[in-house]
């Protein structure tokens, strides 16, 4: 795999994801209004603008997600457009992020993402309904799914959104310090590894697991079409791995990411997967 050139933006910008908890659905809809050009939408008042730009993208991120899991949605998704940050932190009460979809499956975007964070907005779109389709399907951010698939399935439909405030080298640095993904660990309901599990930041993380995804799609099309249909269709995780690809997942993957790199360092010209000397976690 080519690494992709480094993007040169700033580490502080914020994050979406799926968020735990949130208001109850009845509470959720208080102080919205519909949008009448697209019924997938609603909107806090001052936010028509907002809910505008929506929806000149939505139909083609819905295509995205589609076309990359390989089904349809099993309802048309809700979009909530929040004019202020009250609003959003009134619905997603992990701080943090610019967007999130909520317990009830339902995606909530800060007013970050049509002013200081407009560029990312058809991304990160793209990237958390790829979380409400899975959810429809499957339920909120399913435990039984590690987050890893979970981050790297909405990283690969968005192209990298979500992903953008690490590079490659990043990964591959983070990789050869011994501070990578252990794509063997099972996550269950009440113990989920997110970044902090594996001494990454959170852009890290997003990094590796979106390039885990890609290498397991590029090696076998047709393996993961079948492993990605059979896992929405309620088979675990391992099991519909195992049965698509003829082995389990962690010895293939990290048999892939021994031969293809994830970046390569510019000195020694070695692939992540070949460690260099093992240094501490750096400070997040």
């Amino acid at each position: 795999m080519r690494a992709l050139l480094a993007l040169g933006l700033c580490s502080l910008m914020l994050l979406g994801c799926a968020a735990p908890g949130g208001p109850a659905p009845q509470t959720q809809a208080v102080g919205f209004l519909p949008y009448p050009p697209d019924p997938r939408i609603r909107l806090e008042a001052g936010a028509e603008d907002h809910a505008a730009r929506v929806h000149a993208l939505l139909d083609a991120a819905v295509a995205r997600v589609e076309r990359v899991h390989g089904l349809p949605f099993r309802a048309p998704p809700s979009v909530y457009v929040c004019a202020t940050a009250a609003c959003f932190a009134r619905l997603v009460k992990t701080p943090g992020l610019t967007a999130a979809v909520v317990a009830d499956n339902r995606l909530v975007l800060s007013p970050r993402l049509f002013s200081v964070e407009a560029d990312r907005l058809p991304g990160i779109l793209a990237h958390e309904l790829s979380h409400v389709h899975l959810g429809q399907r499957l339920g909120h951010y399913t435990p039984w799914i590690p987050v890893w698939f979970h981050e790297g399935l909405a990283t690969l439909v968005a192209e990298g959104g979500g992903a953008e405030f690490a590079s490659d080298a990043d990964a591959c640095t983070a990789w050869r310090d011994g501070r990578r993904v252990d794509f063997g660990r099972r996550d269950v309901p009440g113990q989920r590894h997110r970044a902090e599990a594996f001494g990454l930041s959170i852009h890290e993380f997003y990094r590796q697991s979106w390039r885990a995804v890609e290498l397991l799609r590029a090696h076998d099309p047709v393996a993961f079409r079948r492993w990605l249909s059979d896992l929405q269709e309620g088979t675990d995780f391992h099991i519909a791995f195992a049965d698509a690809y003829n082995t389990d997942l962690a010895t293939l993957l990290n048999s892939l990411l021994d031969s293809i790199a994830l970046a390569a360092d510019p000195v020694t010209h070695e692939g992540c997967a070949h460690p260099g000397p093992q240094g501490g976690h750096r400070h997040r």
